[in-house]
């Protein structure tokens, strides 16, 4: 499973490995309205999150950290959709690797700069889909789930 988190999108991807081969079994995204308080839309990520994993019952989890940038306050955000994410998935008994973005861009196209068109292009490509995943919350959560798979103890496989 993959994670791209946001207090306003929190997209999540669920992928299947057989071998070498890839594909994607299901992908969403949990939306938080502005207009709501801040614990009910940390409190939909968890359970809707939750669900996924119930649902789908996946092993692992590949989450994408928090990236401060300019916005710390975004940056923040983005750190409480990703912990009650985190929670979710540790009640699930998920083992969990956590990937920066560029170390997510690396594995999925072969470059840590590489723009986000490139990388919705090369999670179609590589899950053998019809077309780009949308909205791009859930593309960013199955490139996340593909950089778990190239990864062995935090170190490219």
């Amino acid at each position: 499973m993959g994670i791209d988190p946001g207090l306003a999108h929190t997209g999540w991807g669920v992928i299947e490995q057989r071998g070498s081969h890839l594909a994607c079994v299901a992908y969403g995204c949990v939306a938080t309205p502005a207009s709501r308080p801040l614990a009910e839309r940390l409190m939909k990520i968890h359970h809707q999150i939750g669900a996924v994993v119930e649902r789908f019952r996946p092993e692992c989890v590949g989450i994408e950290t928090v990236w401060f940038g300019q916005n710390v306050t975004a940056a923040f955000a983005t750190g409480q959709a990703r912990g009650a994410a985190l929670v979710a998935c540790a009640e699930g008994g998920l083992a969990v690797g956590e990937y920066t973005p560029r170390q997510i861009k690396l594995a999925v196209v072969g470059e840590g700069s590489a723009e986000k068109e490139q990388v919705q292009y090369m999670v179609r490509h590589l899950l053998s889909l019809d077309r780009i995943p949308e909205p791009d919350h859930a593309a960013d959560a199955l490139a996340a789930a593909i950089c778990y798979t190239t990864h062995e103890n935090g170190r490219f496989a």
